[in-house]
Formats: C-alpha cells, sequence, structure tokens
C-alpha cells in the first residue's frame, strides 16, 4: 500500500453542506458525514457539495463507499458552485461543463463533457475507499483507490479562479458516500500554531470563553466556519502580533 499523502499536515475540518444538496440527497451520522443518495428510489442524479474551499492550499480527503456500487455514474472530485447537483436523468453529472471535475465508478475521468479512460472499474457490490488529493500550488487533482496512488487525473486547476468545493454524486438508489479521512497541508508556521492550538479548543463555545482579542479568535475560529474557506495568514486579522 502505497503512502498517504500529506502525512504531516493536520487534520482538516468540513463536511457535505446541507444547504447546498440535491433533496434526494439526505445527510446524517457525526457532523453529517453520511451522504445517503435517492433514499426511496432514483429517477435521475444527485450531488451534493463540500463546505470547504480548496483553491490555493492542498487538501487530501478519503471517501468510504458503499458496497452498493451500482448503476450509470457514482462520481468523486470537485467543482464550482455552478456544478449543478441534480438532474432528471442519468448521467454523469459531475464534469458534463466546465465548471466541474470528476471520475466515476466506471472508471472514466469527466470535464467539459468528455470523458477519457483513467482506471479500471470498480468492482460493483464491493465497498471500497477512495482518496482525493487536491493540490492548488500545483493545479492538480489525483486520485487513490484502496490506498493505491492512480496518478494525476486533471492538470491546470491553479487557473481556476471561481472558488472549487469538493463534491459527490451519484444516480443509484440507496447508495453512501462516508468522509472517513480528511486532511490539509499547513499554510504556514502561524498556520501550525493554530493546529496545535485548535487540538485544544475543538468548539466555538470553548474558543468564545478565551480571553484573546476578536481577531485573534477570527483567525483561529476560521476552520469552524459553515463554508471553510481557504486559509489565511494572521495578518489578514491583526496588524501586529
Amino acid at each position: 500500500m502505497a503512502t498517504l499523502p500529506l502525512r504531516h499536515g493536520c487534520e482538516d475540518h468540513w463536511t457535505w453542506n446541507r444547504r447546498d444538496r440535491s433533496d434526494e440527497v439526505r445527510l446524517y451520522g457525526p457532523g453529517l458525514r453520511v451522504a445517503h443518495f435517492h433514499p426511496n428510489w432514483s429517477s435521475g442524479t444527485a450531488g451534493v457539495r463540500g463546505t470547504r474551499v480548496l483553491n490555493n492550499g492542498r487538501y487530501y480527503w478519503e471517501l468510504g463507499i458503499s458496497q452498493r456500487i451500482f448503476g450509470t455514474s457514482m462520481m468523486f472530485g470537485i467543482g464550482t458552485r455552478r456544478a449543478r447537483l441534480h438532474v432528471d436523468a442519468f448521467t454523469n453529472l459531475l464534469g458534463e461543463d466546465e465548471h466541474g471535475w470528476g471520475l466515476s465508478h466506471k472508471g472514466l475521468l469527466w470535464h467539459g463533457g468528455r470523458w477519457t479512460h483513467y482506471t479500471k472499474p470498480f468492482r460493483e457490490n464491493e465497498a471500497t475507499t477512495v482518496g482525493v488529493l487536491f493540490d492548488g500550488i500545483t493545479g492538480t487533482l489525483t486520485y487513490y483507490k484502496d490506498g493505491t496512488c492512480l496518478g494525476i487525473a486533471f492538470k491546470g486547476l491553479n487557473d481556476v479562479r471561481e472558488p472549487l468545493y469538493p463534491i459527490v454524486c451519484s444516480t443509484a438508489a440507496k447508495t453512501e458516500m462516508t468522509l472517513t479521512l480528511m486532511k490539509r497541508d499547513f499554510v504556514n508556521l502561524q498556520d501550525r500554531c493554530r493546529a496545535v492550538i485548535l487540538k485544544q479548543v475543538s468548539s466555538q463555545a470553548q474558543l468564545d470563553k478565551l480571553t484573546l482579542p476578536p481577531r485573534i479568535k477570527g483567525y483561529l475560529s476560521e476552520p469552524m466556519a459553515d463554508t471553510v474557506q481557504p486559509f489565511q495568514p494572521v495578518n489578514k486579522y491583526v496588524n501586529s502580533v
């Protein structure tokens, strides 16, 4: 098994956006990290966007895919806010246009409405783990399957000016994708210090009890926001430390 990326980074904190999803996606579990697609039956394609803004950073996340792997398309990747999250048709939704970049369970990469072969189709009805590595510095997106690197899938993502988010979607009824691991690279030493502090301060309520300047609290609370923005240097919040 290959060494997973960003092993010297820190835990990241984001989840699926309950306000940015198809009506055919149910979110549940700790932190709403489980996305359940088409809970009754399927008549189309449903998706959900993550709360993490990816641009300019390095992020890695893993998805636990339930054993119900089948259907027209189950997809994993990234997209802008303009990427559609629902359509009443069975289609490869993520990558249908220039607003999304996705891998389907059939081993195909999709972007701009075009596909290319990337890897072997996933075995149907067999649970698997999909890893996604976004590198906003080099502008690449790389996939992993059950701990094995599949190689760079997309390039040029550092040229995208719109915010990019993790996205998953599925055409298949009663399928599930669970966020099981989220990591990110450190931006700088300040970011490393913040990560150490947040190991002891795990909620906004705990942070509010600390006697700190409001701008420092704003910097520390950044990872706790509903929509997690790219990490900024502390001097965005304070003039001097």
